[in-house]
């Protein structure tokens, strides 16, 4: 252990990694947690400890996919009727109701006033379910569920809400769910968050990764962007954003580094999402800025934040790997919204 160095470990810590011969297996990406200054963390990978990855969010509240098929039809508003009982008597989503009918805000109805309400397959979303285990049971993409029920950042569900199921009104076997659903980077960006009740809010972040926020605690992001991007780390750029030779489109930057390289936070936010569950880019790791900004930092080897942790610009979060990829590097993208955007124009000169 570098002299100087504070390593603070939670409970259950496990052994530290092995240093015997031979080939080493690819384990999933751990979490490590540092105290004082980030920029003086181990370098390698035998230098840091680890810790057991808990599950991911999605993962904390199993979905049953009991939607309920309403018919279209036509209802007439009664006394004492609000939008959201309608959706209640007649099953079918308060919002889409008002998308049907084209109430904006505060959704005043009146009484006798005849409103469509829009058949379909409605899912009673539950506490601490998120749109990705929702689309899960269904096997649908999250992507059309959020496209089919207009969902806008933060993509935070409500406790008793009525999401509108996109497909064919068939069970699907678990097999054919599987098949049919697949996590990608704007799944977790729109999907990842744990349903709320009504009147409550999201965690707070923590300034520290000792302290880990319940896997169906939804985060709040960042009110605003807070200052420009930097550089996540220095390298060639192995592939630019946009299309490429192979006829595929490159969501972000591919920027080679050592194996074990300090790869930094480009602005200050709240990391939304630590993992490995998108297996092309190994250990990756999400921030929110503020006013739609997310970044992305994929092929990581050691994961050193936590889910709701806050972090400030040129803050370590993570050292380089050669997960999901066949040499060292750092895989960084920039999105608005659920929009991909090149980072070059937004980050300093070289």
């Amino acid at each position: 252990m570098r002299a100087g160095l504070t390593v603070a470990m939670l409970p259950l810590l496990a052994a530290c990694i092995p240093q015997g011969a031979g080939p080493r297996p690819e384990p999933r990406p751990q979490r490590v947690v540092y105290t004082g200054d980030p920029t003086t963390a181990p370098r390698r990978e035998q230098d840091v400890p680890a810790l057991p990855a808990p599950p991911p969010a999605w993962e904390a509240r199993p979905v049953t996919p009991d939607a309920r098929t309403v018919t279209s039809s036509t209802y007439i508003v009664e006394s004492g009727d609000t939008l959201r009982g309608i959706a209640g008597k007649t099953g079918a989503g308060s919002e889409a109701i008002a998308r049907a009918n084209g109430l904006e805000p505060p959704f005043a109805i009146r009484i006798g006033q005849r409103l469509t309400i829009p058949g379909g397959r409605y899912h009673l979303v539950r506490a601490g379910e998120t749109g990705i285990a929702i689309a899960r049971a269904y096997g649908v993409d999250w992507g059309r569920v959020v496209t089919t029920n207009d969902l806008a950042e933060p993509y935070i569900l409500r406790v008793g809400q009525r999401v509108l199921i996109p497909g064919e009104d068939r069970p699907l076997t678990r097999e054919e769910r599987a098949a049919a659903f697949r996590i990608d980077i704007d799944d977790i960006v729109t999907g990842s968050q744990p349903a709320i009740t009504e009147r409550a809010r999201p965690a707070k972040p923590s300034a520290s990764a000792a302290r880990v926020l319940p896997s169906t605690s939804p985060v709040a992001p960042p009110a605003a962007l807070v200052g420009g991007f930097q550089w996540p780390a220095r390298g060639q750029i192995l592939r630019r954003f946009g299309p490429v030779a192979t006829g595929e489109r490159s969501d972000g930057l591919k920027i080679a580094v050592p194996l074990d390289t300090p790869i930094l936070a480009a602005a200050d936010g709240t990391v939304a999402y630590v993992g490995s569950d998108i297996p092309s880019l190994g250990g990756l790791v999400m921030i929110q800025h503020g006013g739609g900004w997310t970044t992305i930092y994929g092929h990581a080897g050691q994961l050193i934040v936590q889910r709701g942790q806050s972090v400030k610009r040129g803050q370590m979060i993570a050292l380089s790997g050669d997960s999901g990829t066949n040499r060292p590097q750092l895989h960084f993208e920039m999105r608005q919204g659920r929009t991909p955007v090149d980072p070059i124009p937004r980050l300093p000169a070289r």
